[in-house]
């Protein structure tokens, strides 16, 4: 018994010491929870996940600049599990990865703060849907973050998942004045890479 006990915890530890364990059971957290949560049926409705900066978020006392992207990935798994994009997503054999992101800090999150952290799909092109995503302080309401993110539709494109999942042609949105800035600019990031020597043709 001893010897079966010691191999488990010599097997946990090896897992615990390899892999991000905890981030793989929030994920599956996130997906269970978003299931008991309304549906969000506008696809480019917003959804309010409430949160609060804890001990193991933090340096220097202020939620770390890391984590605000790691609250990002839960939150966007969270409206895709809603809205049903992610089911569609596996429908069509399909999948979804970051592009691109850009964080604008405007004040820190203090130890014990409450947030809420607002997600939308703003728009979308043939490629990518582009969300944003905002930190707002339950203490005062001030945005205290703002996150774009740029996510690459791979095996297929926003259209047909839409398309799919709202059995219509879906309107596209109109690209807002600062996305249309940010969208420039990685257009901008990845030719110049690309002109380095022709050695980068993924973007």
């Amino acid at each position: 018994m001893e010897q079966i006990l010691l191999g488990a915890f010599v097997v946990v530890l090896a897992l615990f010491g390899s892999v991000d364990v905890w981030y793989f059971l929030r994920a599956a957290f996130v997906i269970f929870r978003a299931w008991l949560l309304p549906p969000v049926y506008d696809v480019t409705g917003e959804q309010k996940v409430n949160g609060r900066v804890l001990l193991r978020d933090v340096d220097l006392c202020h939620m770390n600049n890391a984590r605000y992207l790691r609250e990002c990935d839960f939150s966007r798994l969270s409206l895709y599990a809603r809205n049903g994009v992610l089911k569609t997503v596996r429908t069509l054999g399909a999948n979804i990865v970051v592009g691109a992101t850009t964080v604008r800090y405007r004040r820190p999150l203090r130890v014990g703060e409450g947030f809420e952290l607002r997600t939308r799909i703003v728009t979308w092109d043939e490629k990518s849907f582009y969300l944003e995503q905002r930190f707002v302080s339950c203490k005062d309401g001030m945005v205290a973050a703002i996150v774009y993110c740029k996510q690459n539709v791979v095996r297929t494109s926003p259209d047909k998942i839409l398309q799919h999942l709202c059995q219509r042609k879906v309107e596209v949105p109109e690209f807002p004045e600062d996305l249309q800035h940010w969208i420039k600019f990685i257009a901008a990031s990845s030719d110049a890479l690309k002109a380095e020597g022709g050695r980068d043709k993924s973007d």
